[in-house]
């Protein structure tokens, strides 16, 4: 799988991709890297990454690849605040309405470290708890530091789905 935080906006990506067969992650972040955090501002963050996530689907599907292909990442942490984060979290669903597996990526991140106070080496707990909130939220990909931690999770939830 190809995760590109550009979600194939570069030039020439789309064509990459196309030709080939493996299966890419389209991510929205706002802003450069180097200065995103600095203040990120939204109308309604959930309805501007949707927007943002369906237009990159369609580019995608125009230039040949095929939607099954497709998984979507609403950036978690990329040019948002934590207000941010957990709208987006919160609202998951309606970036799953999209029809494509939504991935999620709340391992360790720095708004967990905002609202627990703790420093990223004893952020198990949030993560663990984010990814749970994601999967309930309809995430269906989940990119964790802690594997074998996080499966027990599932375990238990899928267990108690039954």
């Amino acid at each position: 799988m190809i995760n590109d935080i550009e979600a194939l906006a570069a030039p020439g990506a789309l064509d990459a991709v196309a030709d080939g067969d493996c299966a890419v992650c389209l991510m929205h972040k706002k802003g450069d890297p180097a200065t995103m955090q600095q203040d990120p501002r939204y109308g309604d963050v959930v309805a501007e990454v949707k927007e943002f996530l369906a237009t990159r689907i369609a580019a995608c599907e125009i230039a040949g690849i095929e939607r099954d292909r497709i998984t979507i990442d609403p950036g978690f942490g990329f040019g948002k605040t934590v207000e941010h984060n957990f709208s987006l979290l919160k609202r998951l669903p309606e970036l799953a309405a999209l029809g494509i597996p939504v991935v999620a990526g709340w391992s360790r991140k720095s708004t967990l470290g905002t609202v627990t106070g703790r420093p990223v080496g004893e952020r198990l707990a949030g993560s663990l708890a984010a990814a749970l909130l994601a999967l309930q939220g309809g995430a269906t990909i989940l990119r964790v530091h802690d594997v074998k931690e996080t499966r027990d999770v599932i375990s238990v939830w899928q267990a108690w789905q039954k």
